[in-house]
Protein backbone atom coordinates (compact mmCIF):
# COMPACT_ATOMS: atom_id res chain seq x y z
CA UNK A 1 0.00 0.00 0.00
CA UNK A 2 3.14 2.37 0.88
CA UNK A 3 4.97 1.90 -2.46
CA UNK A 4 1.19 2.42 -3.92
CA UNK A 5 1.16 5.50 -2.57
CA UNK A 6 4.49 6.47 -3.12
CA UNK A 7 4.54 5.55 -7.19
CA UNK A 8 1.43 8.35 -7.18
CA UNK A 9 2.94 10.94 -5.38
CA UNK A 10 6.02 10.52 -7.91
CA UNK A 11 3.90 10.72 -10.62
CA UNK A 12 2.58 13.89 -9.95
CA UNK A 13 5.76 15.84 -8.47
CA UNK A 14 7.82 17.59 -11.37
CA UNK A 15 9.82 15.17 -13.65
CA UNK A 16 9.13 12.62 -11.54
CA UNK A 17 11.21 13.53 -8.67
CA UNK A 18 10.70 12.65 -5.26
CA UNK A 19 9.50 15.43 -3.01
CA UNK A 20 11.50 15.65 0.21
CA UNK A 21 9.29 18.17 2.15
CA UNK A 22 11.40 21.64 1.83
CA UNK A 23 10.32 24.45 0.09
CA UNK A 24 12.30 26.41 -2.71
CA UNK A 25 14.88 28.25 -1.05
CA UNK A 26 14.94 31.89 -2.33
CA UNK A 27 17.49 34.51 -1.71
CA UNK A 28 17.52 36.94 0.84
CA UNK A 29 18.07 39.91 -1.24
CA UNK A 30 15.23 39.06 -3.71
CA UNK A 31 12.59 39.07 -0.45
CA UNK A 32 13.81 41.82 0.97
CA UNK A 33 13.63 44.12 -2.32
CA UNK A 34 10.35 42.26 -2.40
CA UNK A 35 9.24 43.91 1.10
CA UNK A 36 10.78 47.30 -0.17
CA UNK A 37 8.50 47.29 -2.80
CA UNK A 38 5.27 46.17 -0.87
CA UNK A 39 6.61 49.54 1.35
CA UNK A 40 7.10 52.07 -1.34
CA UNK A 41 3.37 50.85 -2.99
CA UNK A 42 1.94 50.91 0.29
CA UNK A 43 3.11 54.38 0.94
CA UNK A 44 1.89 55.53 -2.98
CA UNK A 45 -1.80 54.60 -1.91
CA UNK A 46 -1.40 56.53 1.34
CA UNK A 47 -0.16 59.51 -0.95
CA UNK A 48 -2.71 58.33 -3.40
CA UNK A 49 -5.38 59.75 -0.89
CA UNK A 50 -3.96 63.27 -0.95
CA UNK A 51 -4.53 63.67 -4.62
CA UNK A 52 -8.47 64.32 -5.76
CA UNK A 53 -8.88 62.68 -8.31
CA UNK A 54 -12.72 61.92 -7.89
CA UNK A 55 -14.14 58.24 -8.73
CA UNK A 56 -10.23 57.39 -9.77
CA UNK A 57 -9.37 57.46 -6.03
CA UNK A 58 -11.08 53.96 -5.18
CA UNK A 59 -10.05 52.45 -8.65
CA UNK A 60 -6.01 53.53 -8.34
CA UNK A 61 -6.39 52.08 -4.26
CA UNK A 62 -7.62 48.66 -5.87
CA UNK A 63 -5.22 48.63 -8.51
CA UNK A 64 -2.14 48.96 -6.05
CA UNK A 65 -3.96 46.80 -3.67
CA UNK A 66 -3.72 43.74 -7.04
CA UNK A 67 -0.77 44.68 -7.48
CA UNK A 68 1.15 44.15 -3.83
CA UNK A 69 -1.14 41.02 -3.21
CA UNK A 70 0.34 39.59 -6.65
CA UNK A 71 4.14 40.02 -5.39
CA UNK A 72 3.18 38.77 -1.62
CA UNK A 73 1.47 35.54 -3.92
CA UNK A 74 4.38 35.47 -6.01
CA UNK A 75 7.12 35.70 -3.99
CA UNK A 76 5.85 34.88 0.14
CA UNK A 77 3.81 32.06 -1.04
CA UNK A 78 6.34 30.11 -3.68
CA UNK A 79 3.87 30.90 -6.29
CA UNK A 80 6.28 31.75 -8.68
CA UNK A 81 8.08 28.50 -8.76
CA UNK A 82 5.27 26.95 -8.74
CA UNK A 83 3.18 24.85 -11.30
CA UNK A 84 1.96 27.52 -14.08
CA UNK A 85 -1.60 26.04 -13.59
CA UNK A 86 -1.60 27.10 -9.81
CA UNK A 87 -0.37 30.37 -11.61
CA UNK A 88 -3.40 30.22 -14.12
CA UNK A 89 -6.17 30.00 -11.29
CA UNK A 90 -4.67 32.27 -9.10
CA UNK A 91 -5.35 34.87 -12.21
CA UNK A 92 -9.22 33.80 -12.82
CA UNK A 93 -9.27 34.34 -8.80
CA UNK A 94 -8.48 37.80 -8.72
CA UNK A 95 -10.22 38.47 -12.04
CA UNK A 96 -13.21 37.06 -10.49
CA UNK A 97 -12.64 38.92 -7.36
CA UNK A 98 -12.03 42.16 -9.28
CA UNK A 99 -14.91 41.42 -11.39
CA UNK A 100 -17.64 41.39 -8.34
CA UNK A 101 -16.02 44.16 -6.56
CA UNK A 102 -16.59 46.03 -9.58
CA UNK A 103 -20.15 44.71 -9.63
CA UNK A 104 -20.79 46.68 -6.12
CA UNK A 105 -19.13 49.68 -6.88
CA UNK A 106 -21.74 50.12 -10.33
CA UNK A 107 -24.57 49.36 -8.21
CA UNK A 108 -23.71 51.69 -5.10
CA UNK A 109 -23.21 54.40 -7.52
CA UNK A 110 -26.37 53.86 -9.19
CA UNK A 111 -28.35 54.97 -6.14
CA UNK A 112 -25.83 57.35 -4.83
CA UNK A 113 -27.42 60.85 -6.10
CA UNK A 114 -30.67 59.76 -4.65
CA UNK A 115 -29.30 60.17 -1.01
CA UNK A 116 -29.51 62.91 1.23
CA UNK A 117 -26.43 63.64 2.78
CA UNK A 118 -26.28 63.08 6.33
CA UNK A 119 -29.56 60.72 6.14
CA UNK A 120 -29.54 56.67 5.74
CA UNK A 121 -31.91 55.40 3.27
CA UNK A 122 -35.02 54.79 4.58
CA UNK A 123 -36.25 51.23 5.21
CA UNK A 124 -39.68 50.26 4.28
CA UNK A 125 -40.78 46.70 5.70
CA UNK A 126 -43.99 45.09 4.29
Amino acid sequence: MLEQVKTIITKFTKDGAEHHGVAHVMPLWLLFAVFGALLVLTWLTVGVTYLDLGRLNLFVALFIATIKAFLVALYFMHLRYDRPLNGIIFLFAIFFVMLFVGAVLIDTSAYQPTLIEGFAPEITGE
